[in-house]
């Protein structure tokens, strides 16, 4: 049976140097879950406006249930304005004081979240206060669920109280390598190297798994009662990491809440991660066997 996961947050128009993309963690999570056979929901909301019109007609074409995507009259649709480092790292300019930071606590939502095997949410739709009190109650309304936390750092916005109240009620983290000394610092915590710094915050907050995403380097975790795991990074020629992180965690999740071991759902997820950035953006199609060819395809660094 496919495991229901529902994924809390924003949608958004990545403003692209060439192109217009609908995007969002949320929302690209829920599309790889899919693709992988799981059923993921989208708790969203997008404005009345030309803009949320044409993101309703996206999530039909990627075969994302609207059902739960609320329709904002007074604030506008997302937007995200998205440039490129010169090693193809990806930065982003996001809108303030939009439609997705004012997700109402709906019955329709609580029932969505109490049917929930996990409820993934992430820190960009804790920046104002309607958004980020729904995800509040619906995480203490949910309490059987998987709680996974997506600590994806913006230039903009970082609340220490709400960090490490998120921090406070995941079971899993993920985390990307490159934020992990800033993080240190935020949350004044010693930062002596990723391994011991996960250990420190899983055990700081009470996290059962925290997981590292470290590019081409691949992935790095520690599990409070499993211990530490590693799977290096595959040789691809890179197109994009737009999307790579949740490509990781769809693979991950599809992996693990099948009952999968942590190896095989990191390894797993890991390939998915790697598959993403060989395409386009964060929506181009690829389901659970093109990623098992994949791996079987493509080298993994010594």
């Amino acid at each position: 049976m496919a495991k229901r996961i529902v994924a809390f947050g924003e949608i958004v128009w990545d403003l692209l140097p060439h192109d217009r993309v609908l995007g969002g963690t949320p929302l690209n999570l829920v599309f790889r879950c899919n693709s992988f056979g799981e059923e993921g929901h989208l708790l969203s909301r997008v404005g009345d406006d030309e803009l949320g019109e044409a993101a309703l007609d996206k999530l039909v074409e990627l075969k994302i249930s609207d059902k739960n995507v609320q329709v904002d009259s007074e604030f506008p649709t997302g937007v995200v304005r998205v440039t490129f480092d010169k090693n193809g790292e990806s930065r982003y300019e996001v809108k303030e004081d939009v439609a997705f930071d004012h997700i109402e606590f709906t019955a329709e939502a609580l029932i969505l979240a109490r049917q929930a095997d996990c409820l993934f949410f992430g820190l960009l739709p804790q920046r104002y206060g309607l958004s980020k009190n729904t995800i509040r109650e619906l995480i203490k309304e949910a309490p059987d669920s998987l709680r996974f936390f997506d600590l994806k750092l913006f230039e903009h916005f970082f609340n220490v109280e709400v960090v490490e109240r998120l921090l406070n009620c995941a079971h899993i983290v993920r985390i990307k390598e490159k934020e992990m000394e800033f993080l240190a610092g935020k949350l004044k915590m010693n930062y002596t190297g990723l391994d011991d710094f996960a250990e420190q915050l899983s055990v700081k907050y009470k996290i059962d798994l925290v997981i590292i995403t470290r590019g081409n380097n691949g992935i790095s975790a520690f599990h409070t009662k499993k211990g530490r795991f590693y799977d290096p990074g595959y040789v691809v020629e890179m197109e994009d990491n737009i999307g790579s992180g949740m490509a990781f965690s769809a693979g991950f999740l599809h992996y693990y809440l099948n009952g999968k071991s942590m190896e095989e759902s990191i390894h797993f997820g890991n390939a998915a991660g790697a598959l993403n950035t060989t395409k386009r953006g964060a929506t181009e199609f690829f389901d659970k066997n093109e990623v098992l060819e994949f791996m079987k395809a493509t080298s993994q660094q010594a």
